[in-house]
């Protein structure tokens, strides 16, 4: 089978699993698990942040810093498809009574003068704008990446105005290997930052908010409130460090195969167009001549998966687990459809 759904479909290697197995644990809410305190202060330093939490996913990341840097009734200021509000169920509005002002942007891209231009008057009949959020790179925009000089001018106008701002870096790995840029550079420009340590990185299971001391002193309080406490979660936070200290400089290897794949499915008559591939993640559209139902069927017949996005759309996200043998069988899968 090949599967080219998501990031998320990774298993654990043996090496891997090896270091899930040795782990010392402890008592997570209590704060005595050996390798989840590891974890965390690993991911701090890497990042240059005070502080880290380790969480089940990404979403409940994204979703508790939401709750903390807001209050009932404020607004937060996001692209129209950011995860938080596209793919998190709701859960903007259902865990923290947010609203949301959801701005336009290509590939997914927002811009600090177009922030600055959706701030809210202090006027009673508006919401408060409290919270800017930037996804990088960007699930909907097909991997695109910020340039770091539009993430600087974002950060400006949210210290002139006082807002908070979040960084879903859900697959922010991959965009550093392409940019050179460290992660404390990135981190340091943004009030918390989400990493998802279950995409291309290869864990199981997890994710990491990153922040002030106070402020993932409140996150802990919140990732409880939120169900999302664990006890001897050591096994799961060693196959995050072993993630961290293994499989970042390896994603380079996915954004180069995202790449093949994207100058193959331009040359294909029965495709219209695809997204410019930046990291990891392959969007294109199909021309009249085939359905994206129909695509994928015939994907399927030679055992490869992917995920439609809309009429027309389909997303292939490269990973770990996807090989050069792999993409060679793509690739032959994908010349007999044009026949």
């Amino acid at each position: 089978m090949i599967d080219l759904r998501s990031d998320t479909v990774t298993r654990p290697s043996k090496e891997m699993l090896e270091a899930m197995f040795s782990a010392q644990v402890g008592d997570d809410v209590f704060g005595d698990d050996p390798t989840v305190n590891a974890l965390e202060e690993k991911a701090a330093g890497m990042l240059g942040k005070e502080a880290a939490l380790f969480c089940p996913s990404g979403t409940m990341t994204n979703q508790v810093a939401i709750n903390i840097h807001t209050r009932p009734g404020d607004e937060v200021i996001c692209h129209k498809y950011a995860h938080i509000y596209y793919y998190e169920g709701g859960a903007i509005m259902r865990n923290s009574g947010v609203s949301v002002c959801l701005l336009e942007g290509d590939r997914g891209l927002i811009k600090a003068a177009d922030i600055e231009s959706h701030i809210n008057p202090d006027d009673i009949h508006r919401p408060v704008t409290s919270l800017v959020e930037v996804e990088n790179s960007m699930n909907k925009g097909g991997g695109s990446c910020y340039e770091y000089q539009s993430l600087v001018e974002i950060a400006r106008v949210c210290n002139n105005h006082q807002l908070k701002c979040h960084l879903d870096g859900a697959r922010l790995f991959n965009v550093l290997v392409e940019t050179g840029e460290s992660p404390k550079e990135y981190a340091k420009l943004f009030d918390s930052v989400s990493i998802c340590l279950s995409k291309g990185l290869g864990a199981p299971i997890g994710s990491l908010l990153l922040g002030s001391k106070a402020f993932v002193k409140r996150a802990r309080r919140v990732r409880k409130a939120f169900g999302g406490a664990m006890r001897q979660a050591g096994y799961l936070a060693a196959a995050g460090i072993y993630a961290l200290d293994h499989n970042i400089q390896r994603l380079k290897q996915d954004n180069d195969r995202a790449r093949c794949l994207g100058k193959l499915l331009s040359s294909l008559p029965y495709i219209e167009n695809v997204l410019p591939v930046e990291t990891n993640i392959v969007i294109f559209n199909l021309t009249n001549k085939i359905t994206e139902k129909d695509f994928l069927g015939k994907l399927k017949d030679h055992d490869i998966h992917a995920l439609p996005l809309g009429p027309q759309s389909v997303r292939f996200v490269t990973h770990l687990d996807f090989t050069d043998e792999m993409l060679a069988n793509v690739e032959k899968a994908l010349k007999k459809i044009g026949k």
